[in-house]
């Protein structure tokens, strides 16, 4: 089987390596035996940091109208990965570099430049040399950042480890954490919006994460939340990510549209194991759990597939997508996978 990482060749321009140097320094690890350190990205997260913040070659810089999406290639991002591989505090590392790290594109690097925290007021010593050509980064002046998800629960899958980051390292100095919003600055902030909360939606934003949008449907209402963020963020420059488990393919999410969408400008991180391989089978299933959690070294593989087994016996399509990374229907889906996209093909070539 061959490995994803092998993949992982950055051949575009990107401010993703400093905003990982960055997060690595002032970030640190909010859980486990290793709290407290910097948080170094596996190369998972890395490839999906490079990504994300991939500069068009033709992007122009002009000082006094900074160029604020339109400098990116992706105008948003989707994480699809099994639970427990680490995608909340990825996606909390990401809202504290827009929140105050280098998020935008500053210009293209003359020989001797260099990214310097103290030029933001930030005493913590942080430096980053770039070399000749390279995209420079520089921070949002107001940002202004919602986290979205079903519950808080949920979005506490992000705004957990964030909190966490912020108390631990050097960005207590500018943050101010509460347990609904976090002040950055004046006048900057970062917010929780659930479906309790949509008093809270429909404002300009400079970047949002949606999380677990494989349960965004219509009928929850979730699917037009993520819909008006989007406007909300193209209003002001801003851009956003999804993450989600594997998402069930009856349910048309927003996960599954975004993932299907033609769109070329949105970068896609989803793990496929070979379709040949049969979670059921105990063999198949080891191989798909080592595929779908490598790059994730603090996942205890046996843990998960006795967690897997345990939901098989009430759920096994839930485990297929949970731990397996798999895109099946659940129980509920009241006509076979693809049925009703072939009938309308079908309709259609007879028009």
């Amino acid at each position: 089987m061959e490995q994803a990482s092998s993949q992982f060749v950055v051949d575009f321009p990107t401010t993703g390596f400093l905003a990982a140097d960055w997060i690595e320094a002032h970030c640190p690890i909010p859980t486990g035996f290793k709290r407290g350190q910097p948080f170094i990205m596996s190369d998972w997260q890395l490839w999906c940091t490079v990504n994300h913040y991939r500069v068009k070659p033709t992007a122009l810089w002009v000082p006094e109208q900074p160029v604020l999406a339109p400098a990116f290639h992706n105008r948003r991002s989707q994480v699809i990965a099994p639970q427990k591989t680490g995608k909340g505090p990825w996606a909390a590392t990401m809202t504290l570099n827009e929140a105050k790290g280098p998020a935008l594109f500053a210009g293209w690097a003359r020989d001797g430049e260099a990214y310097e925290c103290s030029v933001y007021d930030c005493d913590c010593g942080f430096v980053y040399e770039y070399d000749a050509g390279e995209p420079k980064g520089m921070p949002w002046p107001t940002p202004l950042i919602q986290l979205f998800a079903a519950s808080q629960e949920q979005v506490d899958n992000t705004y957990g480890p964030l909190r966490e980051m912020v108390k631990l390292g050097p960005l207590a100095e500018f943050l101010r954490v509460g347990e609904e919003f976090t002040r950055i600055g004046e006048e900057g902030k970062i917010e929780a919006v659930t479906s309790s909360a949509l008093s809270r939606l429909g404002n300009p934003i400079t970047f949002a994460i949606w999380d677990e949008t494989g349960t965004y449907t219509k009928t929850n209402k979730l699917k037009g939340v993520a819909k008006t963020a989007r406007r909300g963020l193209a209003g002001i420059g801003g851009r956003g990510i999804e993450t989600s488990n594997a998402y069930d393919p009856a349910e048309n999410s927003t996960a599954q549209e975004t993932y299907e969408a033609r769109a070329q400008d949105i970068f896609r991180f989803f793990r496929k194991p070979p379709e040949s391989l049969k979670f059921k089978n105990a063999r198949d299933r080891r191989k798909i759990l080592k595929y779908v959690y490598e790059g994730s070294p603090w996942v205890d593989l046996d843990a998960i597939e006795a967690e897997a087994l345990e939901l098989m016996e009430k759920d096994p399509e839930e485990a297929e997508r949970f731990y397996g990374n798999i895109l099946v229907q659940g129980k509920g889906a009241w006509m076979p996978e693809g049925v009703w996209e072939s009938a309308e093909s079908i309709a259609a070539a007879t028009v």
